[in-house]
């Protein structure tokens, strides 16, 4: 960075950022934030899938949600970690919330996150069956392949290396779903998993936020954000619909 460039001005060049030093206060206030999200997100999910393990139908289904609640809680480790070079107490923070605690079926809260638990609001639905696991899986994991690819070009590159480790996996995750749900497809059970697509839909949708134009504008600068959350969400959905038309279903 040139000596007489400020710190702003050089991450809205394009430049990164390496430790914790010397990092603006706003800037490590959304980056905590960021990572929070993820880190909340990856342990609520894990423990909602970590109750429905003994509902999968088979063995290897059961294995399968067993890899996806080991790997998403060590992911949620791997930028713990980094939340702790920012101060975050690591040793406490997993175990200061409830993860499996989940809200009625029916509840709407649209994009609304609570004090002290920063999990995307998907998050506080509760799973209802296997076949619900499935499509839930099926359309969340695509909206995180979406949301890593962006987070995997931030400015702060150590937070950037680990969402580029974690992609591959998560991705392995929406492999795992399709599979599973093509199974349940041959199976006869498209009426259901229909329903599931019309529950889970617009609740999956609701993860990539309503942000505001000048908020967007904010994060670009700071190198946190390139694409607009609402850019995101219709890459999801063109997405979305295409892995559910391939499975003779259709997005709500």
């Amino acid at each position: 960075m040139a000596e007489d460039m400020t710190i702003e001005s050089y991450l809205e060049a394009g430049g990164v950022l390496t430790n914790p030093t010397n990092v603006p206060p706003r800037y490590r206030a959304e980056l905590m934030k960021l990572m929070a999200t993820f880190v909340d997100s990856e342990l609520a999910g894990a423990a909602g899938f970590a109750d429905i393990i003994n509902q999968g139908p088979g063995i290897k289904e059961r294995i399968a949600a067993a890899k996806i609640v080991l790997e998403k809680s060590d992911s949620a480790d791997r930028v713990l970690n980094i939340m702790g070079e920012f101060g975050a107490d690591t040793e406490r923070y997993a175990n200061h919330h409830p993860w499996t605690e989940r809200l009625e079926r029916e509840a709407d809260i649209g994009a609304t996150r609570f004090e002290h638990d920063m999990r995307l609001a998907v998050f506080n639905y509760p799973i209802e069956g296997w076949i619900d696991a499935v499509m839930m899986n099926l359309l969340m994991s695509r909206a995180v392949a979406i949301q890593l690819a962006e987070f995997s070009m931030i400015s702060y590159q150590p937070l950037a290396e680990a969402f580029r480790a974690i992609t591959p996996i998560e991705a392995h995750h929406g492999e795992l779903a399709f599979e599973g749900a093509q199974k349940l497809s041959e199976q006869g059970n498209t009426e259901q998993m229909q329903a599931a697509v019309n529950y889970w839909w617009p609740r999956v949708a609701a993860s990539f936020g309503s942000g505001s134009a000048e908020k967007n504008e904010h994060l670009r600068k700071m190198g946190l954000r390139r694409a607009t959350g609402a850019e995101l969400k219709t890459r999801w959905e063109a997405e979305a619909a295409g892995l559910l038309e391939k499975l003779g279903l259709r997005a709500p």
